[in-house]
């Protein structure tokens, strides 16, 4: 196997770094609109950090801009010490960035349909965190400080996120009005399905592993029949007749939620007493895969 030589590995370095400075800088631009045009026209606000910012710029005399830059602080820390310096200058970079363009752009109010507020400013939002994310940056932090709070607890990611946000949302309740802190709520909604469909991409990809006695058969059938790439595992048996069958291929394939049900319709007419297993796959690369927009 050839190793890339180092002018190659450069090129790639180079390239990669200015995806990711573009993607950050079009992350800042849609958050801004968002922020600008939507949200702080109309007192919303949004979950996370970026929700405590405006909510904070809503009952204190701080600028926006002030408050955007003081509450990320201690994430970027938490990100520096859970994963690099890179990714905290990122941050640093795109959160700076942010500030300034709250700062000093003017937007005009784009609608007073409060519906439309709550969904297009959410969907700026989104668009601006997740595709900071993509660059490798955050605009809004919460997430790393769940990382870190579920190493030390029984809390897992998601669950710290949606508490931190209903906390969030209650106190918005009670301090700015149940009408406002509920329209908010579909600004959240808005920007996290955003966020989703711009790191996870159009289509949904699925992990089958199939155990079948004729695996060789549904391995073509994948291979040649449906295009798919197929890893086969040398397995064993584990227990009654089965475990008598140590010569044995464990399958595996990637393909998307709209072809796992043909995938498992085949597999169906060799063989319907397969063992089929299926489980989520963030992001793929390489193989037969097709590579997604975004990335």
């Amino acid at each position: 196997m050839n190793i890339p030589d180092s002018a190659w590995v450069r090129r790639v370095t180079f390239w990669r770094q200015v995806k990711d400075i573009l993607f950050i800088g079009i992350g800042v631009v849609m958050a801004s609109i968002g922020l600008k045009g939507f949200l702080l026209p109309n007192g919303f606000f949004d979950g996370g950090a970026m929700g405590v910012s405006l909510l904070m710029e809503i009952l204190t005399p701080l600028d926006l801009s002030l408050l955007i830059i003081l509450v990320n602080i201690p994430f970027i820390y938490l990100g520096y010490k859970q994963l690099n310096l890179r990714f905290a200058i990122k941050s640093t970079f795109a959160i700076f960035a942010l500030a300034l363009l709250v700062h000093y752009i003017e937007l005009p109010v784009i609608t007073a349909d409060k519906l439309l507020i709550a969904v297009f400013g959410g969907f700026f939002l989104g668009s601006g965190i997740g595709f900071s994310i993509r660059g490798g940056a955050v605009i809004d932090g919460t997430e790393v400080l769940a990382i870190q709070v579920s190493r030390k607890s029984s809390l897992t990611v998601g669950d710290f996120i949606t508490v931190f946000n209903v906390c969030l949302f209650l106190v918005a309740a009670i301090l700015v009005g149940l009408e406002t802190a509920m329209y908010s709520m579909l600004t959240y909604f808005a920007a996290s399905r955003t966020v989703d469909f711009l790191i996870n991409g159009v289509e949904e990809y699925l992990g089958v592993m199939i155990v079948s006695n004729y695996s060789d058969a549904i391995k073509e059938k994948i291979t040649y029949d449906l295009g798919r790439g197929v890893t086969a595992f040398k397995a064993d048996g584990g227990f009654g007749e089965k475990a008598k069958n140590p010569d044995r291929n464990v399958l595996f394939c990637v393909v998307t939620r709209l072809e796992v049900t043909r995938v498992l319709t085949e597999i169906d007419k060799i063989d319907p007493k397969a063992f089929v297993i299926q489980y989520p796959i963030k992001d793929t690369k390489g193989g037969m895969i097709k590579k997604r927009p975004l990335h």
